[in-house]
């Protein structure tokens, strides 16, 4: 059976090794990008070019969102700790996993995000001239960004 394309709004988040997934949904993942810097070099003497070679891989942070969950999650837990202890604290890093999903449930592609570590945790405005869920959103730096 064909999922091409695969649907973006069926995917779950994990903490590597983890047990517990009750507080894992999200409504929206962004982040997952990878790029090549470019580093030029300009030839003496040489003005129509200059050389544009590799440098090193860089890429974003990983940004959850959903709705505010009342009780303490993992993930809320985990940025609570990490954030208001800040660099007195130890940062405990960890593994994050994001599954795209097919209609089954099953994995059609994962990342993982290694070494991650919460820089930012925010919630949304609250508006009483609008219907909207509360949201908080999650921010997380990382050291590498796999896609298997």
């Amino acid at each position: 059976m064909s999922y091409y394309p695969p649907l973006g709004f069926y995917f779950k988040v994990q903490i590597s090794g983890a047990k517990s997934e009750d507080d894992a949904a999200f409504t929206e993942v962004s982040g997952l990008d990878m790029e090549i810097e470019l580093e030029e070099i300009k030839e003496g003497g040489e003005n129509g070019f200059s050389h544009r070679l590799p440098g090193r891989g860089k890429h974003g942070n990983l940004v959850l969102k959903r709705g505010i969950l009342v009780k303490g999650s993992q993930f809320s837990n985990w940025c609570k700790s990490t954030l208001q202890d800040g660099v007195i604290g130890k940062i405990a890093c960890k593994d994050l996993n994001i599954f795209l999903l097919d209609r089954a449930g099953r994995p059609l592609l994962t990342w993982n995000c290694t070494r991650a570590w919460p820089v930012k945790w925010s919630v949304g405005a609250f508006d009483s001239t609008r219907n909207d869920v509360a949201v908080e959103t999650l921010e997380f730096a990382f050291q590498t960004l796999t896609r298997r």
